[in-house]
């Protein structure tokens, strides 16, 4: 089975993927493209897994960060290894292909058409919460970007309709800002449902950038395509795998 990356129009003018599970090499409750280190599966499967990616994007590095649920940035100025302790990553470096590792949580990639800038961000609620959108944006001002060039999209991840939280979830939003409540729908008993994409796009349109869109696929509902770390939970499986989002000047 060949890679099947899924793209967005907006970011037509750069080469870029939200990787499937189709095409890796792994098996078991890792079955295909599992590109996660961190996972218990064999590394040398997934780092054949991250070769496929790097070669599929046409990069000569494949680079990604230690993520941490954190609004940390690395700037990449070429290959980085131990890789950077940060949860978002920019550069203006050709056949550097950025790479971010998600199961449920945003894959967010960036592009300043005019500068030649690729950013990619992991936001979950707490790096979303925590401002990593915004600061990914500003990482990519810092070396030549324009604001009102950048074009954010954000890829496959957990979609509000399976995105169970409970009371304390939304009281944290709500007291960080009132108005957070419009990302939440009620659920049974005290539960609510957290729209985390919306929760997204509103930031990067708040940061001002030209265009913020979001793919519309849920990793939880669609398990022969997505990993998902709440299907895991839900499952009792051991572990999960990871995808991967990359883009690439």
């Amino acid at each position: 089975m060949t890679l099947d990356p899924i793209t967005h129009p907006a970011l037509d003018g750069v080469t870029h993927g939200f990787f499937t599970r189709a095409g890796g090499a792994s098996s078991g409750i890792f079955e295909g493209l599992n590109c996660g280190l961190g996972s218990s599966d064999q590394a040398d499967i997934v780092s054949i897994n991250r070769n496929r990616v790097r070669e599929h994007m046409g990069a000569t590095h494949l680079q990604t960060v230690h993520q941490h649920h954190s609004a940390d940035v690395a700037i990449i100025r070429a290959p980085a290894d131990p890789v950077p302790i940060a949860d978002a990553l920019v550069t203006n470096v050709a056949g550097i292909a950025l790479g971010i590792l998600t199961a449920d949580c945003q894959p967010v990639l960036f592009f300043d058409p005019g500068a030649n800038v690729i950013g990619a961000a992991h936001a979950g609620w707490k790096g979303a919460q925590g401002g990593v959108i915004q600061a990914t944006v500003e990482a990519m001002i810092d070396i030549g970007a324009d604001r009102s060039r950048i074009i954010g999209v954000i890829g496959p991840c957990i979609s509000q309709r399976a995105y169970e939280v409970g009371p304390d979830f939304f009281d944290g939003f709500t007291a960080q800002d009132p108005e957070n409540a419009w990302y939440f729908a009620n659920g049974k008993a005290d539960r609510y449902l957290f729209d985390l994409p919306s929760y997204g796009l509103s930031q990067m349109r708040d940061a001002g950038i030209a265009s913020a869109q979001w793919t519309g696929h849920c990793t939880y509902s669609d398990p022969a395509r997505f990993f998902s770390y709440r299907r895991c939970v839900h499952n009792n499986d051991p572990d999960y795998g990871r995808l991967i989002a990359s883009i690439t000047l």
